[in-house]
């Protein structure tokens, strides 16, 4: 299935508008939610082809955004990428665990980010 449309989820305006650039430069479209309750809901109107997941984010985390979107029929199979601060190998394995189909650490290096994009669709 060839990856349009993305969900990018974080909580920092700055984070979301520079990976909103970076991914319409490249083709996509992108939609954002600025929370992981707004990830979920999101997830089931808009239909992403990929969601873009940040872990740190005030109520639910990405974490357990990513496990209830994994867990509901209609959004099981969009693959996750974590895009987020926390790089310990202990968080990578618990990003992993919930369903992350990758994991990586801010600062985002956008030509790995695309290129892990491309290799999903």
């Amino acid at each position: 299935m060839p990856i349009r449309k993305i969900l990018v989820v974080d909580d920092s305006p700055t984070e979301r508008l520079a990976l909103h650039e970076v991914l319409t430069r490249n083709g996509y479209l992108v939609v954002t939610a600025d929370s992981g309750e707004e990830a979920i809901t999101r997830s089931q109107a808009d239909k992403p082809d990929l969601i873009l997941m940040d872990v740190v984010m005030p109520g639910m985390n990405g974490y357990q955004a990513t496990r209830t979107i994994l867990r509901h029929d209609d959004t099981r199979d969009i693959p996750i990428i974590m895009c987020t601060s926390k790089g310990q190998e202990t968080d990578k394995i618990w990003g992993m665990r919930q369903g992350a189909f990758a994991y990586l650490v801010k600062p985002v290096d956008h030509d790995e980010l695309i290129a892990r994009i491309r290799a999903i669709g």
